[in-house]
Protein backbone atom coordinates (compact mmCIF):
# COMPACT_ATOMS: atom_id res chain seq x y z
CA UNK A 1 0.00 0.00 0.00
CA UNK A 2 1.58 3.65 -0.72
CA UNK A 3 1.60 5.62 2.01
CA UNK A 4 0.27 9.74 2.27
CA UNK A 5 1.82 12.18 2.61
CA UNK A 6 0.65 15.57 3.15
CA UNK A 7 0.24 16.75 -0.19
CA UNK A 8 -2.14 13.85 -0.77
CA UNK A 9 -4.27 14.58 2.46
CA UNK A 10 -3.92 18.77 1.48
CA UNK A 11 -5.69 16.89 -1.68
CA UNK A 12 -8.06 14.66 -0.51
CA UNK A 13 -9.10 18.08 1.95
CA UNK A 14 -9.77 20.11 -1.04
CA UNK A 15 -11.22 17.88 -3.55
CA UNK A 16 -13.93 17.12 -0.42
CA UNK A 17 -14.50 20.50 -0.06
CA UNK A 18 -15.06 21.37 -3.43
CA UNK A 19 -17.07 18.09 -3.63
CA UNK A 20 -19.57 20.14 -0.98
CA UNK A 21 -19.63 22.95 -2.49
CA UNK A 22 -20.28 21.91 -6.09
CA UNK A 23 -22.00 18.66 -5.51
CA UNK A 24 -24.28 20.34 -2.75
CA UNK A 25 -25.29 22.39 -5.17
CA UNK A 26 -26.36 20.41 -7.87
CA UNK A 27 -27.97 17.73 -5.04
CA UNK A 28 -30.35 20.78 -4.38
CA UNK A 29 -30.71 21.71 -7.61
CA UNK A 30 -32.57 17.89 -7.55
CA UNK A 31 -34.36 18.78 -4.73
CA UNK A 32 -35.40 22.13 -4.60
CA UNK A 33 -38.29 21.87 -7.36
CA UNK A 34 -39.75 18.86 -4.69
CA UNK A 35 -39.27 20.61 -1.91
CA UNK A 36 -41.26 23.50 -3.24
CA UNK A 37 -44.12 21.34 -3.61
CA UNK A 38 -44.59 19.53 -1.10
CA UNK A 39 -43.62 22.11 1.42
CA UNK A 40 -43.13 25.78 0.07
CA UNK A 41 -42.23 27.36 3.32
CA UNK A 42 -39.37 25.20 3.66
CA UNK A 43 -36.83 26.17 0.66
CA UNK A 44 -35.64 29.31 2.46
CA UNK A 45 -34.63 27.20 5.38
CA UNK A 46 -33.34 24.26 3.45
CA UNK A 47 -31.04 26.77 1.53
CA UNK A 48 -29.93 28.27 4.79
CA UNK A 49 -28.89 24.55 6.13
CA UNK A 50 -26.57 24.23 3.05
CA UNK A 51 -25.40 27.48 2.98
CA UNK A 52 -23.59 26.80 6.45
CA UNK A 53 -22.12 23.92 5.28
CA UNK A 54 -21.51 25.66 1.51
CA UNK A 55 -19.63 28.49 2.59
CA UNK A 56 -16.97 27.06 5.35
CA UNK A 57 -15.72 24.34 2.36
CA UNK A 58 -16.06 26.89 -0.02
CA UNK A 59 -13.14 28.84 2.37
CA UNK A 60 -11.50 25.23 2.73
CA UNK A 61 -11.11 24.67 -0.53
CA UNK A 62 -9.60 27.89 -1.30
CA UNK A 63 -7.37 27.62 1.38
CA UNK A 64 -6.32 24.19 0.35
CA UNK A 65 -5.92 25.57 -3.14
CA UNK A 66 -3.50 28.50 -2.48
CA UNK A 67 -1.46 26.05 -0.43
CA UNK A 68 -1.29 24.22 -3.09
CA UNK A 69 -0.10 27.22 -4.85
CA UNK A 70 2.46 27.93 -2.51
CA UNK A 71 4.18 24.05 -2.93
CA UNK A 72 4.45 24.15 -7.01
CA UNK A 73 7.72 25.61 -7.91
CA UNK A 74 6.93 28.15 -10.99
CA UNK A 75 10.21 27.44 -12.47
CA UNK A 76 9.18 23.68 -13.29
CA UNK A 77 5.76 24.73 -14.55
CA UNK A 78 5.18 25.77 -17.88
CA UNK A 79 3.00 28.39 -19.27
CA UNK A 80 -0.06 26.64 -19.77
CA UNK A 81 -0.50 25.49 -16.75
CA UNK A 82 0.38 28.63 -14.99
CA UNK A 83 -2.82 30.07 -17.69
CA UNK A 84 -4.78 26.82 -16.42
CA UNK A 85 -4.47 27.93 -12.90
CA UNK A 86 -5.44 31.62 -13.66
CA UNK A 87 -8.12 30.27 -15.62
CA UNK A 88 -9.43 28.42 -12.46
CA UNK A 89 -8.71 30.96 -9.90
CA UNK A 90 -11.06 33.20 -12.24
CA UNK A 91 -13.79 30.59 -12.46
CA UNK A 92 -13.83 30.09 -8.67
CA UNK A 93 -13.88 33.71 -8.04
CA UNK A 94 -16.87 33.42 -10.53
CA UNK A 95 -18.60 30.95 -8.66
CA UNK A 96 -18.71 32.40 -5.68
CA UNK A 97 -19.57 35.61 -6.70
CA UNK A 98 -22.50 33.94 -8.66
CA UNK A 99 -23.54 32.00 -5.38
CA UNK A 100 -23.38 34.76 -3.29
CA UNK A 101 -25.45 37.08 -5.86
CA UNK A 102 -28.31 34.48 -5.61
CA UNK A 103 -27.97 33.89 -1.60
CA UNK A 104 -28.97 37.60 -1.79
CA UNK A 105 -30.65 38.55 -5.04
CA UNK A 106 -34.52 38.97 -4.47
CA UNK A 107 -35.56 38.55 -8.02
CA UNK A 108 -36.44 35.30 -9.30
CA UNK A 109 -33.85 36.36 -12.56
CA UNK A 110 -31.08 36.79 -9.74
CA UNK A 111 -31.58 34.07 -8.00
CA UNK A 112 -31.54 31.54 -11.19
CA UNK A 113 -28.55 33.08 -13.05
CA UNK A 114 -26.67 33.33 -9.66
CA UNK A 115 -27.34 29.87 -8.93
CA UNK A 116 -26.55 28.55 -12.70
CA UNK A 117 -23.74 30.44 -13.39
CA UNK A 118 -22.27 29.59 -9.75
CA UNK A 119 -22.97 25.63 -10.47
CA UNK A 120 -21.37 26.03 -13.96
CA UNK A 121 -18.62 28.01 -12.65
CA UNK A 122 -17.76 25.40 -9.78
CA UNK A 123 -18.04 22.72 -12.12
CA UNK A 124 -15.70 24.15 -14.89
CA UNK A 125 -12.97 25.09 -11.41
CA UNK A 126 -13.88 20.99 -10.52
CA UNK A 127 -12.77 20.35 -14.20
CA UNK A 128 -9.71 22.59 -14.02
CA UNK A 129 -8.45 21.07 -11.11
CA UNK A 130 -8.48 17.58 -12.51
CA UNK A 131 -6.99 18.99 -15.43
CA UNK A 132 -3.74 20.20 -13.30
CA UNK A 133 -3.52 17.44 -11.43
CA UNK A 134 -3.97 14.58 -14.31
Amino acid sequence: MLSPSLDTVRLFVHVLAASVWVGGQLVLAGLVPTVRKVAPDATRPVAQAFSRVAWPAFVIAVVTGLWSLVEVDVADTSSSYQVTVMVKIVVVAISATAAFAHQVGSSTAAKAIGGALGLLAGLAAMFLGILLHG
